[in-house]
């Protein structure tokens, strides 16, 4: 039977438009959707488990997306041709999504919950990155899962002035703003991207320029609801709720914890005293109750996290103190180092308060650049940051397992934030890798700080200096405070978590997850220009650190020489099964990269040596050189023969000629000895090709005065007339 399918459009207002469809597949799904923009087609799956797990007390919520191969119309590749683990930009995609799409469910919902979306069809004129939001909300809004505020997201790019949304990647190049959005109707919930140095206002009026297409994607979705037939949600079994207990905990706690609050303590010394607290709370019910109410304990757990909550929230509020003690607007005491580690190729060590990062720099050719092989997008990058997030840097033991989401999508914030400044003639390809030694708010803001001083300390010119903040906000409703430098624990008791990177001149990165409906554009715009004094403040520190970039990289980091040689020139630099460029790196002690570009070869040349690097600049310059005819050059006799002597042009070494023995002098020469010996150096005079041997010929005595004609000397006899037989 044909299936019934239901579908919407959506007008981007460009002759563009997008396209949302349910029915048809993957009807076995709680909720499924196809969303298509040009040839680009995404489908997306929400299934929820009916029950929760006993003992579970947070939503358990997956979002997955994958990008297929064969929507592109190509292999995997490797030797395994399957898609595996997912990519970077993959995991930053679901991060995206799952950002905006958690704190929409119901507090008290903790079914199994997984979405899915994959990339079925690419076009590449279309980002399917943009699209992944929509579809997420689109299959939940067709779906009886309990998710209330639909949503969507988009890409916002400027380009020329002009904003535009979801971009293709060929506009994207061209634009000064590269930002994902996500919001619902009513309230902006998620932004993330990267800037050339913009102004707060700016981001500001993209960040509205978006939030209207959202709201326009959004009522697509209600109309599609609504045809579809909208289902009745699915009623589900909360978590255990007791008045009683609530108010026999908070009568015990809110007053102590508000004290706690006030005191401005350490990050160990407060969760010490918090922990006393929450244990005297425990000791307010008996072993029997405990054992008559299986749900009590974890009652008094959750409304003690509750009742803690609210404490030092109204500290903030009421008293405007923070839980170390700081003003909103201040910022932690900051004292950074560089070339702290002696054989790398550069550092620097990044302190601030409880939160600390040390970066290190790398420097290669473009062999080491980031391959980058996804359906969506191919290239490379010659400059990334990885950053590394150890258990211990909290206090924690915990296993190892990989690189975490939350690593990748760290990284790729600093990553962002600091890309624009290196300069494009930068001949390196230039890793960062930052350990996240202590955390206390913010370690990918510490990233970006250390980061920077490591860069200038390797000798990267880079273009300016970037400093970063993270910015925290308590609201009521009525009341807010935004806070500058936010702690870890303001981080996890507040309203938002706004990272803001940039320049002297502008912002360079953002992202802002905000955890309330409704944040006024107002507090937004103060939240920007307290974090710019901010930013500031830090970048300050830096430079009183390392004011400009290195003159020059260290000496024992490799130098890189760029050498361009014409492209048929290439095979002779690389010899014959690689031999030559093999000898010559081996006996140089270099490292020779050849890149063909607009049929040019693009020699890099990597080396610690500058007499390594001079010798194979010379052996190039001996490869590619090319006399020219009629013109004198220096040679050096290297083998002798019978018939000539083989000369090497002393500006080529390696670069051979044979001169013949009638070309050393105008006297007849009868011994090659005679006119000149092994080592000999003389000049030669470039006659080109002859056109009979098809040889390259010097001269000797072209460049010798020509004797007088002898008059004595008899006639040549004429060949043609001499008897045959």
């Amino acid at each position: 039977m044909i299936p019934k399918v239901t579908q919407e459009t959506i007008d981007l207002g460009d002759g563009r438009t997008i396209l949302i469809e349910t029915g048809k597949l993957a009807k076995q799904a709680d909720g499924s959707v196809v969303v298509r923009l040009g040839d680009c087609m995404l489908l997306a799956t929400a299934v929820s488990a009916r029950t929760s797990n006993p003992g579970v007390d947070f939503l358990p919520l997956t979002v997955d997306y994958r990008e297929k191969f064969a929507a592109a119309g190509r292999f995997p590749g490797g030797f395994f041709k399957r898609e595996a683990r997912p990519s970077d930009s993959e995991v930053l995609t679901m991060r995206l999504v799952d950002r905006v799409l958690r704190p929409l469910f119901p507090n008290d919902y903790h079914a199994e919950t997984q979405v899915m979306i994959q990339l079925m069809s690419h076009d590449e004129n279309v980002m399917p990155d943009a699209l992944a939001g929509l579809a997420a909300s689109a299959a939940l809004a067709v779906s009886d899962i309990p998710f209330y505020n639909l949503i969507s997201e988009v890409r916002v790019a400027r380009v020329d002035g002009k904003f535009i949304i979801n971009p293709s990647r060929a506009q994207l190049e061209l634009s000064d703003i590269d930002m994902m959005i996500g919001a619902s109707l009513d309230s902006v919930a998620m932004v993330e991207g990267e800037m050339k140095e913009i102004s707060e206002a700016e981001m500001v009026e993209a960040i509205k320029f978006a939030h209207e297409a959202i709201k326009v994607q959004i009522q697509a979705q209600l109309r599609l609801q609504e045809a579809f037939g909208k289902k009745e949600i699915r009623t589900y079994e909360g978590e255990p709720e007791d008045e009683a207990v609530y108010a026999k905990v908070k009568a015990a706690a809110y007053d102590k914890c508000y004290a706690i609050a006030q005191e401005a303590s350490g990050k160990s010394e407060r969760g010490e005293k918090f922990a006393a607290v929450k244990e005297e709370c425990k000791a307010l019910f008996t072993e029997e109750e405990y054992a008559e109410n299986a749900d009590l304990a974890g009652l008094v757990g959750k409304y003690f996290y509750k009742t803690n909550k609210e404490a030092v929230r109204n500290v903030i509020l009421e008293k405007g103190i923070r839980l170390d003690g700081r003003k909103t607007t201040e910022i932690r005491p900051i004292w950074c180092e560089t070339d702290y580690l002696p054989s790398v190729h550069g550092s620097s060590l990044f302190t601030r308060g409880e939160t600390q990062a040390l970066a290190t720099v790398t420097l290669g050719t473009s062999r080491e650049a980031n391959q980058i092989d996804s359906p969506s997008e191919q290239g490379e990058e010659k400059f990334y940051l990885h950053y590394n997030f150890p258990p211990f840097s909290t206090g924690e033991a915990k296993p190892l397992r990989g690189t975490s989401r939350r690593e990748v999508g760290h990284g790729n914030l600093a990553q962002r934030a600091l890309k624009n400044m290196i300069p494009a003639d930068c001949p390196y390809t230039i890793r960062i890798v930052s350990e996240v030694l202590e955390s206390n708010g913010s370690s990918s803001m510490a990233t970006v700080c250390a980061g920077t001083m490591a860069l200038m300390d390797a000798g990267v010119q880079m273009i300016k200096p970037v400093s970063g903040i993270a910015m925290g906000l308590i609201t009521d409703g009525q009341k807010f405070a935004v806070l500058s430098d936010i702690l870890g624990d303001e981080d996890h008791l507040g309203d938002m978590d706004f990272k803001v990177t940039g320049t002297k001149d502008g912002i360079t990165a953002c992202q802002m997850d905000i955890k309330i409906d409704g944040l006024r554009y107002d507090i937004m715009e103060q939240a920007l220009n307290q974090a710019r004094d901010g930013r500031m403040h830090i970048l300050g520190k830096l430079v009183e650190t390392i004011a400009t970039p290195r003159p020059d990289v260290k000496k024992h980091a490799p130098k890189i020489i760029m050498r361009t040689i014409p492209g048929n020139f290439i095979g002779a630099l690389i010899g014959p099964g690689g031999k030559v460029i093999q000898e010559l790196q081996k006996a140089t002690g270099t490292t020779i990269v050849i890149n063909e570009v607009d049929e040019q070869g693009v020699v890099e040349i990597l080396g610690t040596d500058p007499d390594g690097i001079a010798a194979v600049l010379a052996k190039i310059d001996s490869i590619i050189f090319k006399p020219e005819v009629g013109e004198a050059y220096e040679v050096k006799v290297i083998k002798m023969l019978d018939f000539g002597a083989v000369v090497e042009y002393t500006a080529a070494p390696g670069n051979e000629v044979l001169l013949h023995v009638s070309e050393l002098a105008w006297e007849r020469t009868e011994n090659v000895a005679d006119v000149v010996k092994m080592g000999d150096v003389f000049m030669v005079k470039y006659l080109g090709v002859d056109p009979k041997t098809r040889k390259e010929k010097v001269s000797k005595k072209a460049l010798l005065p020509r004797p007088p004609r002898d008059e004595n000397r008899p006639p040549r006899e004429d060949k043609k007339d001499a008897p045959k037989g």
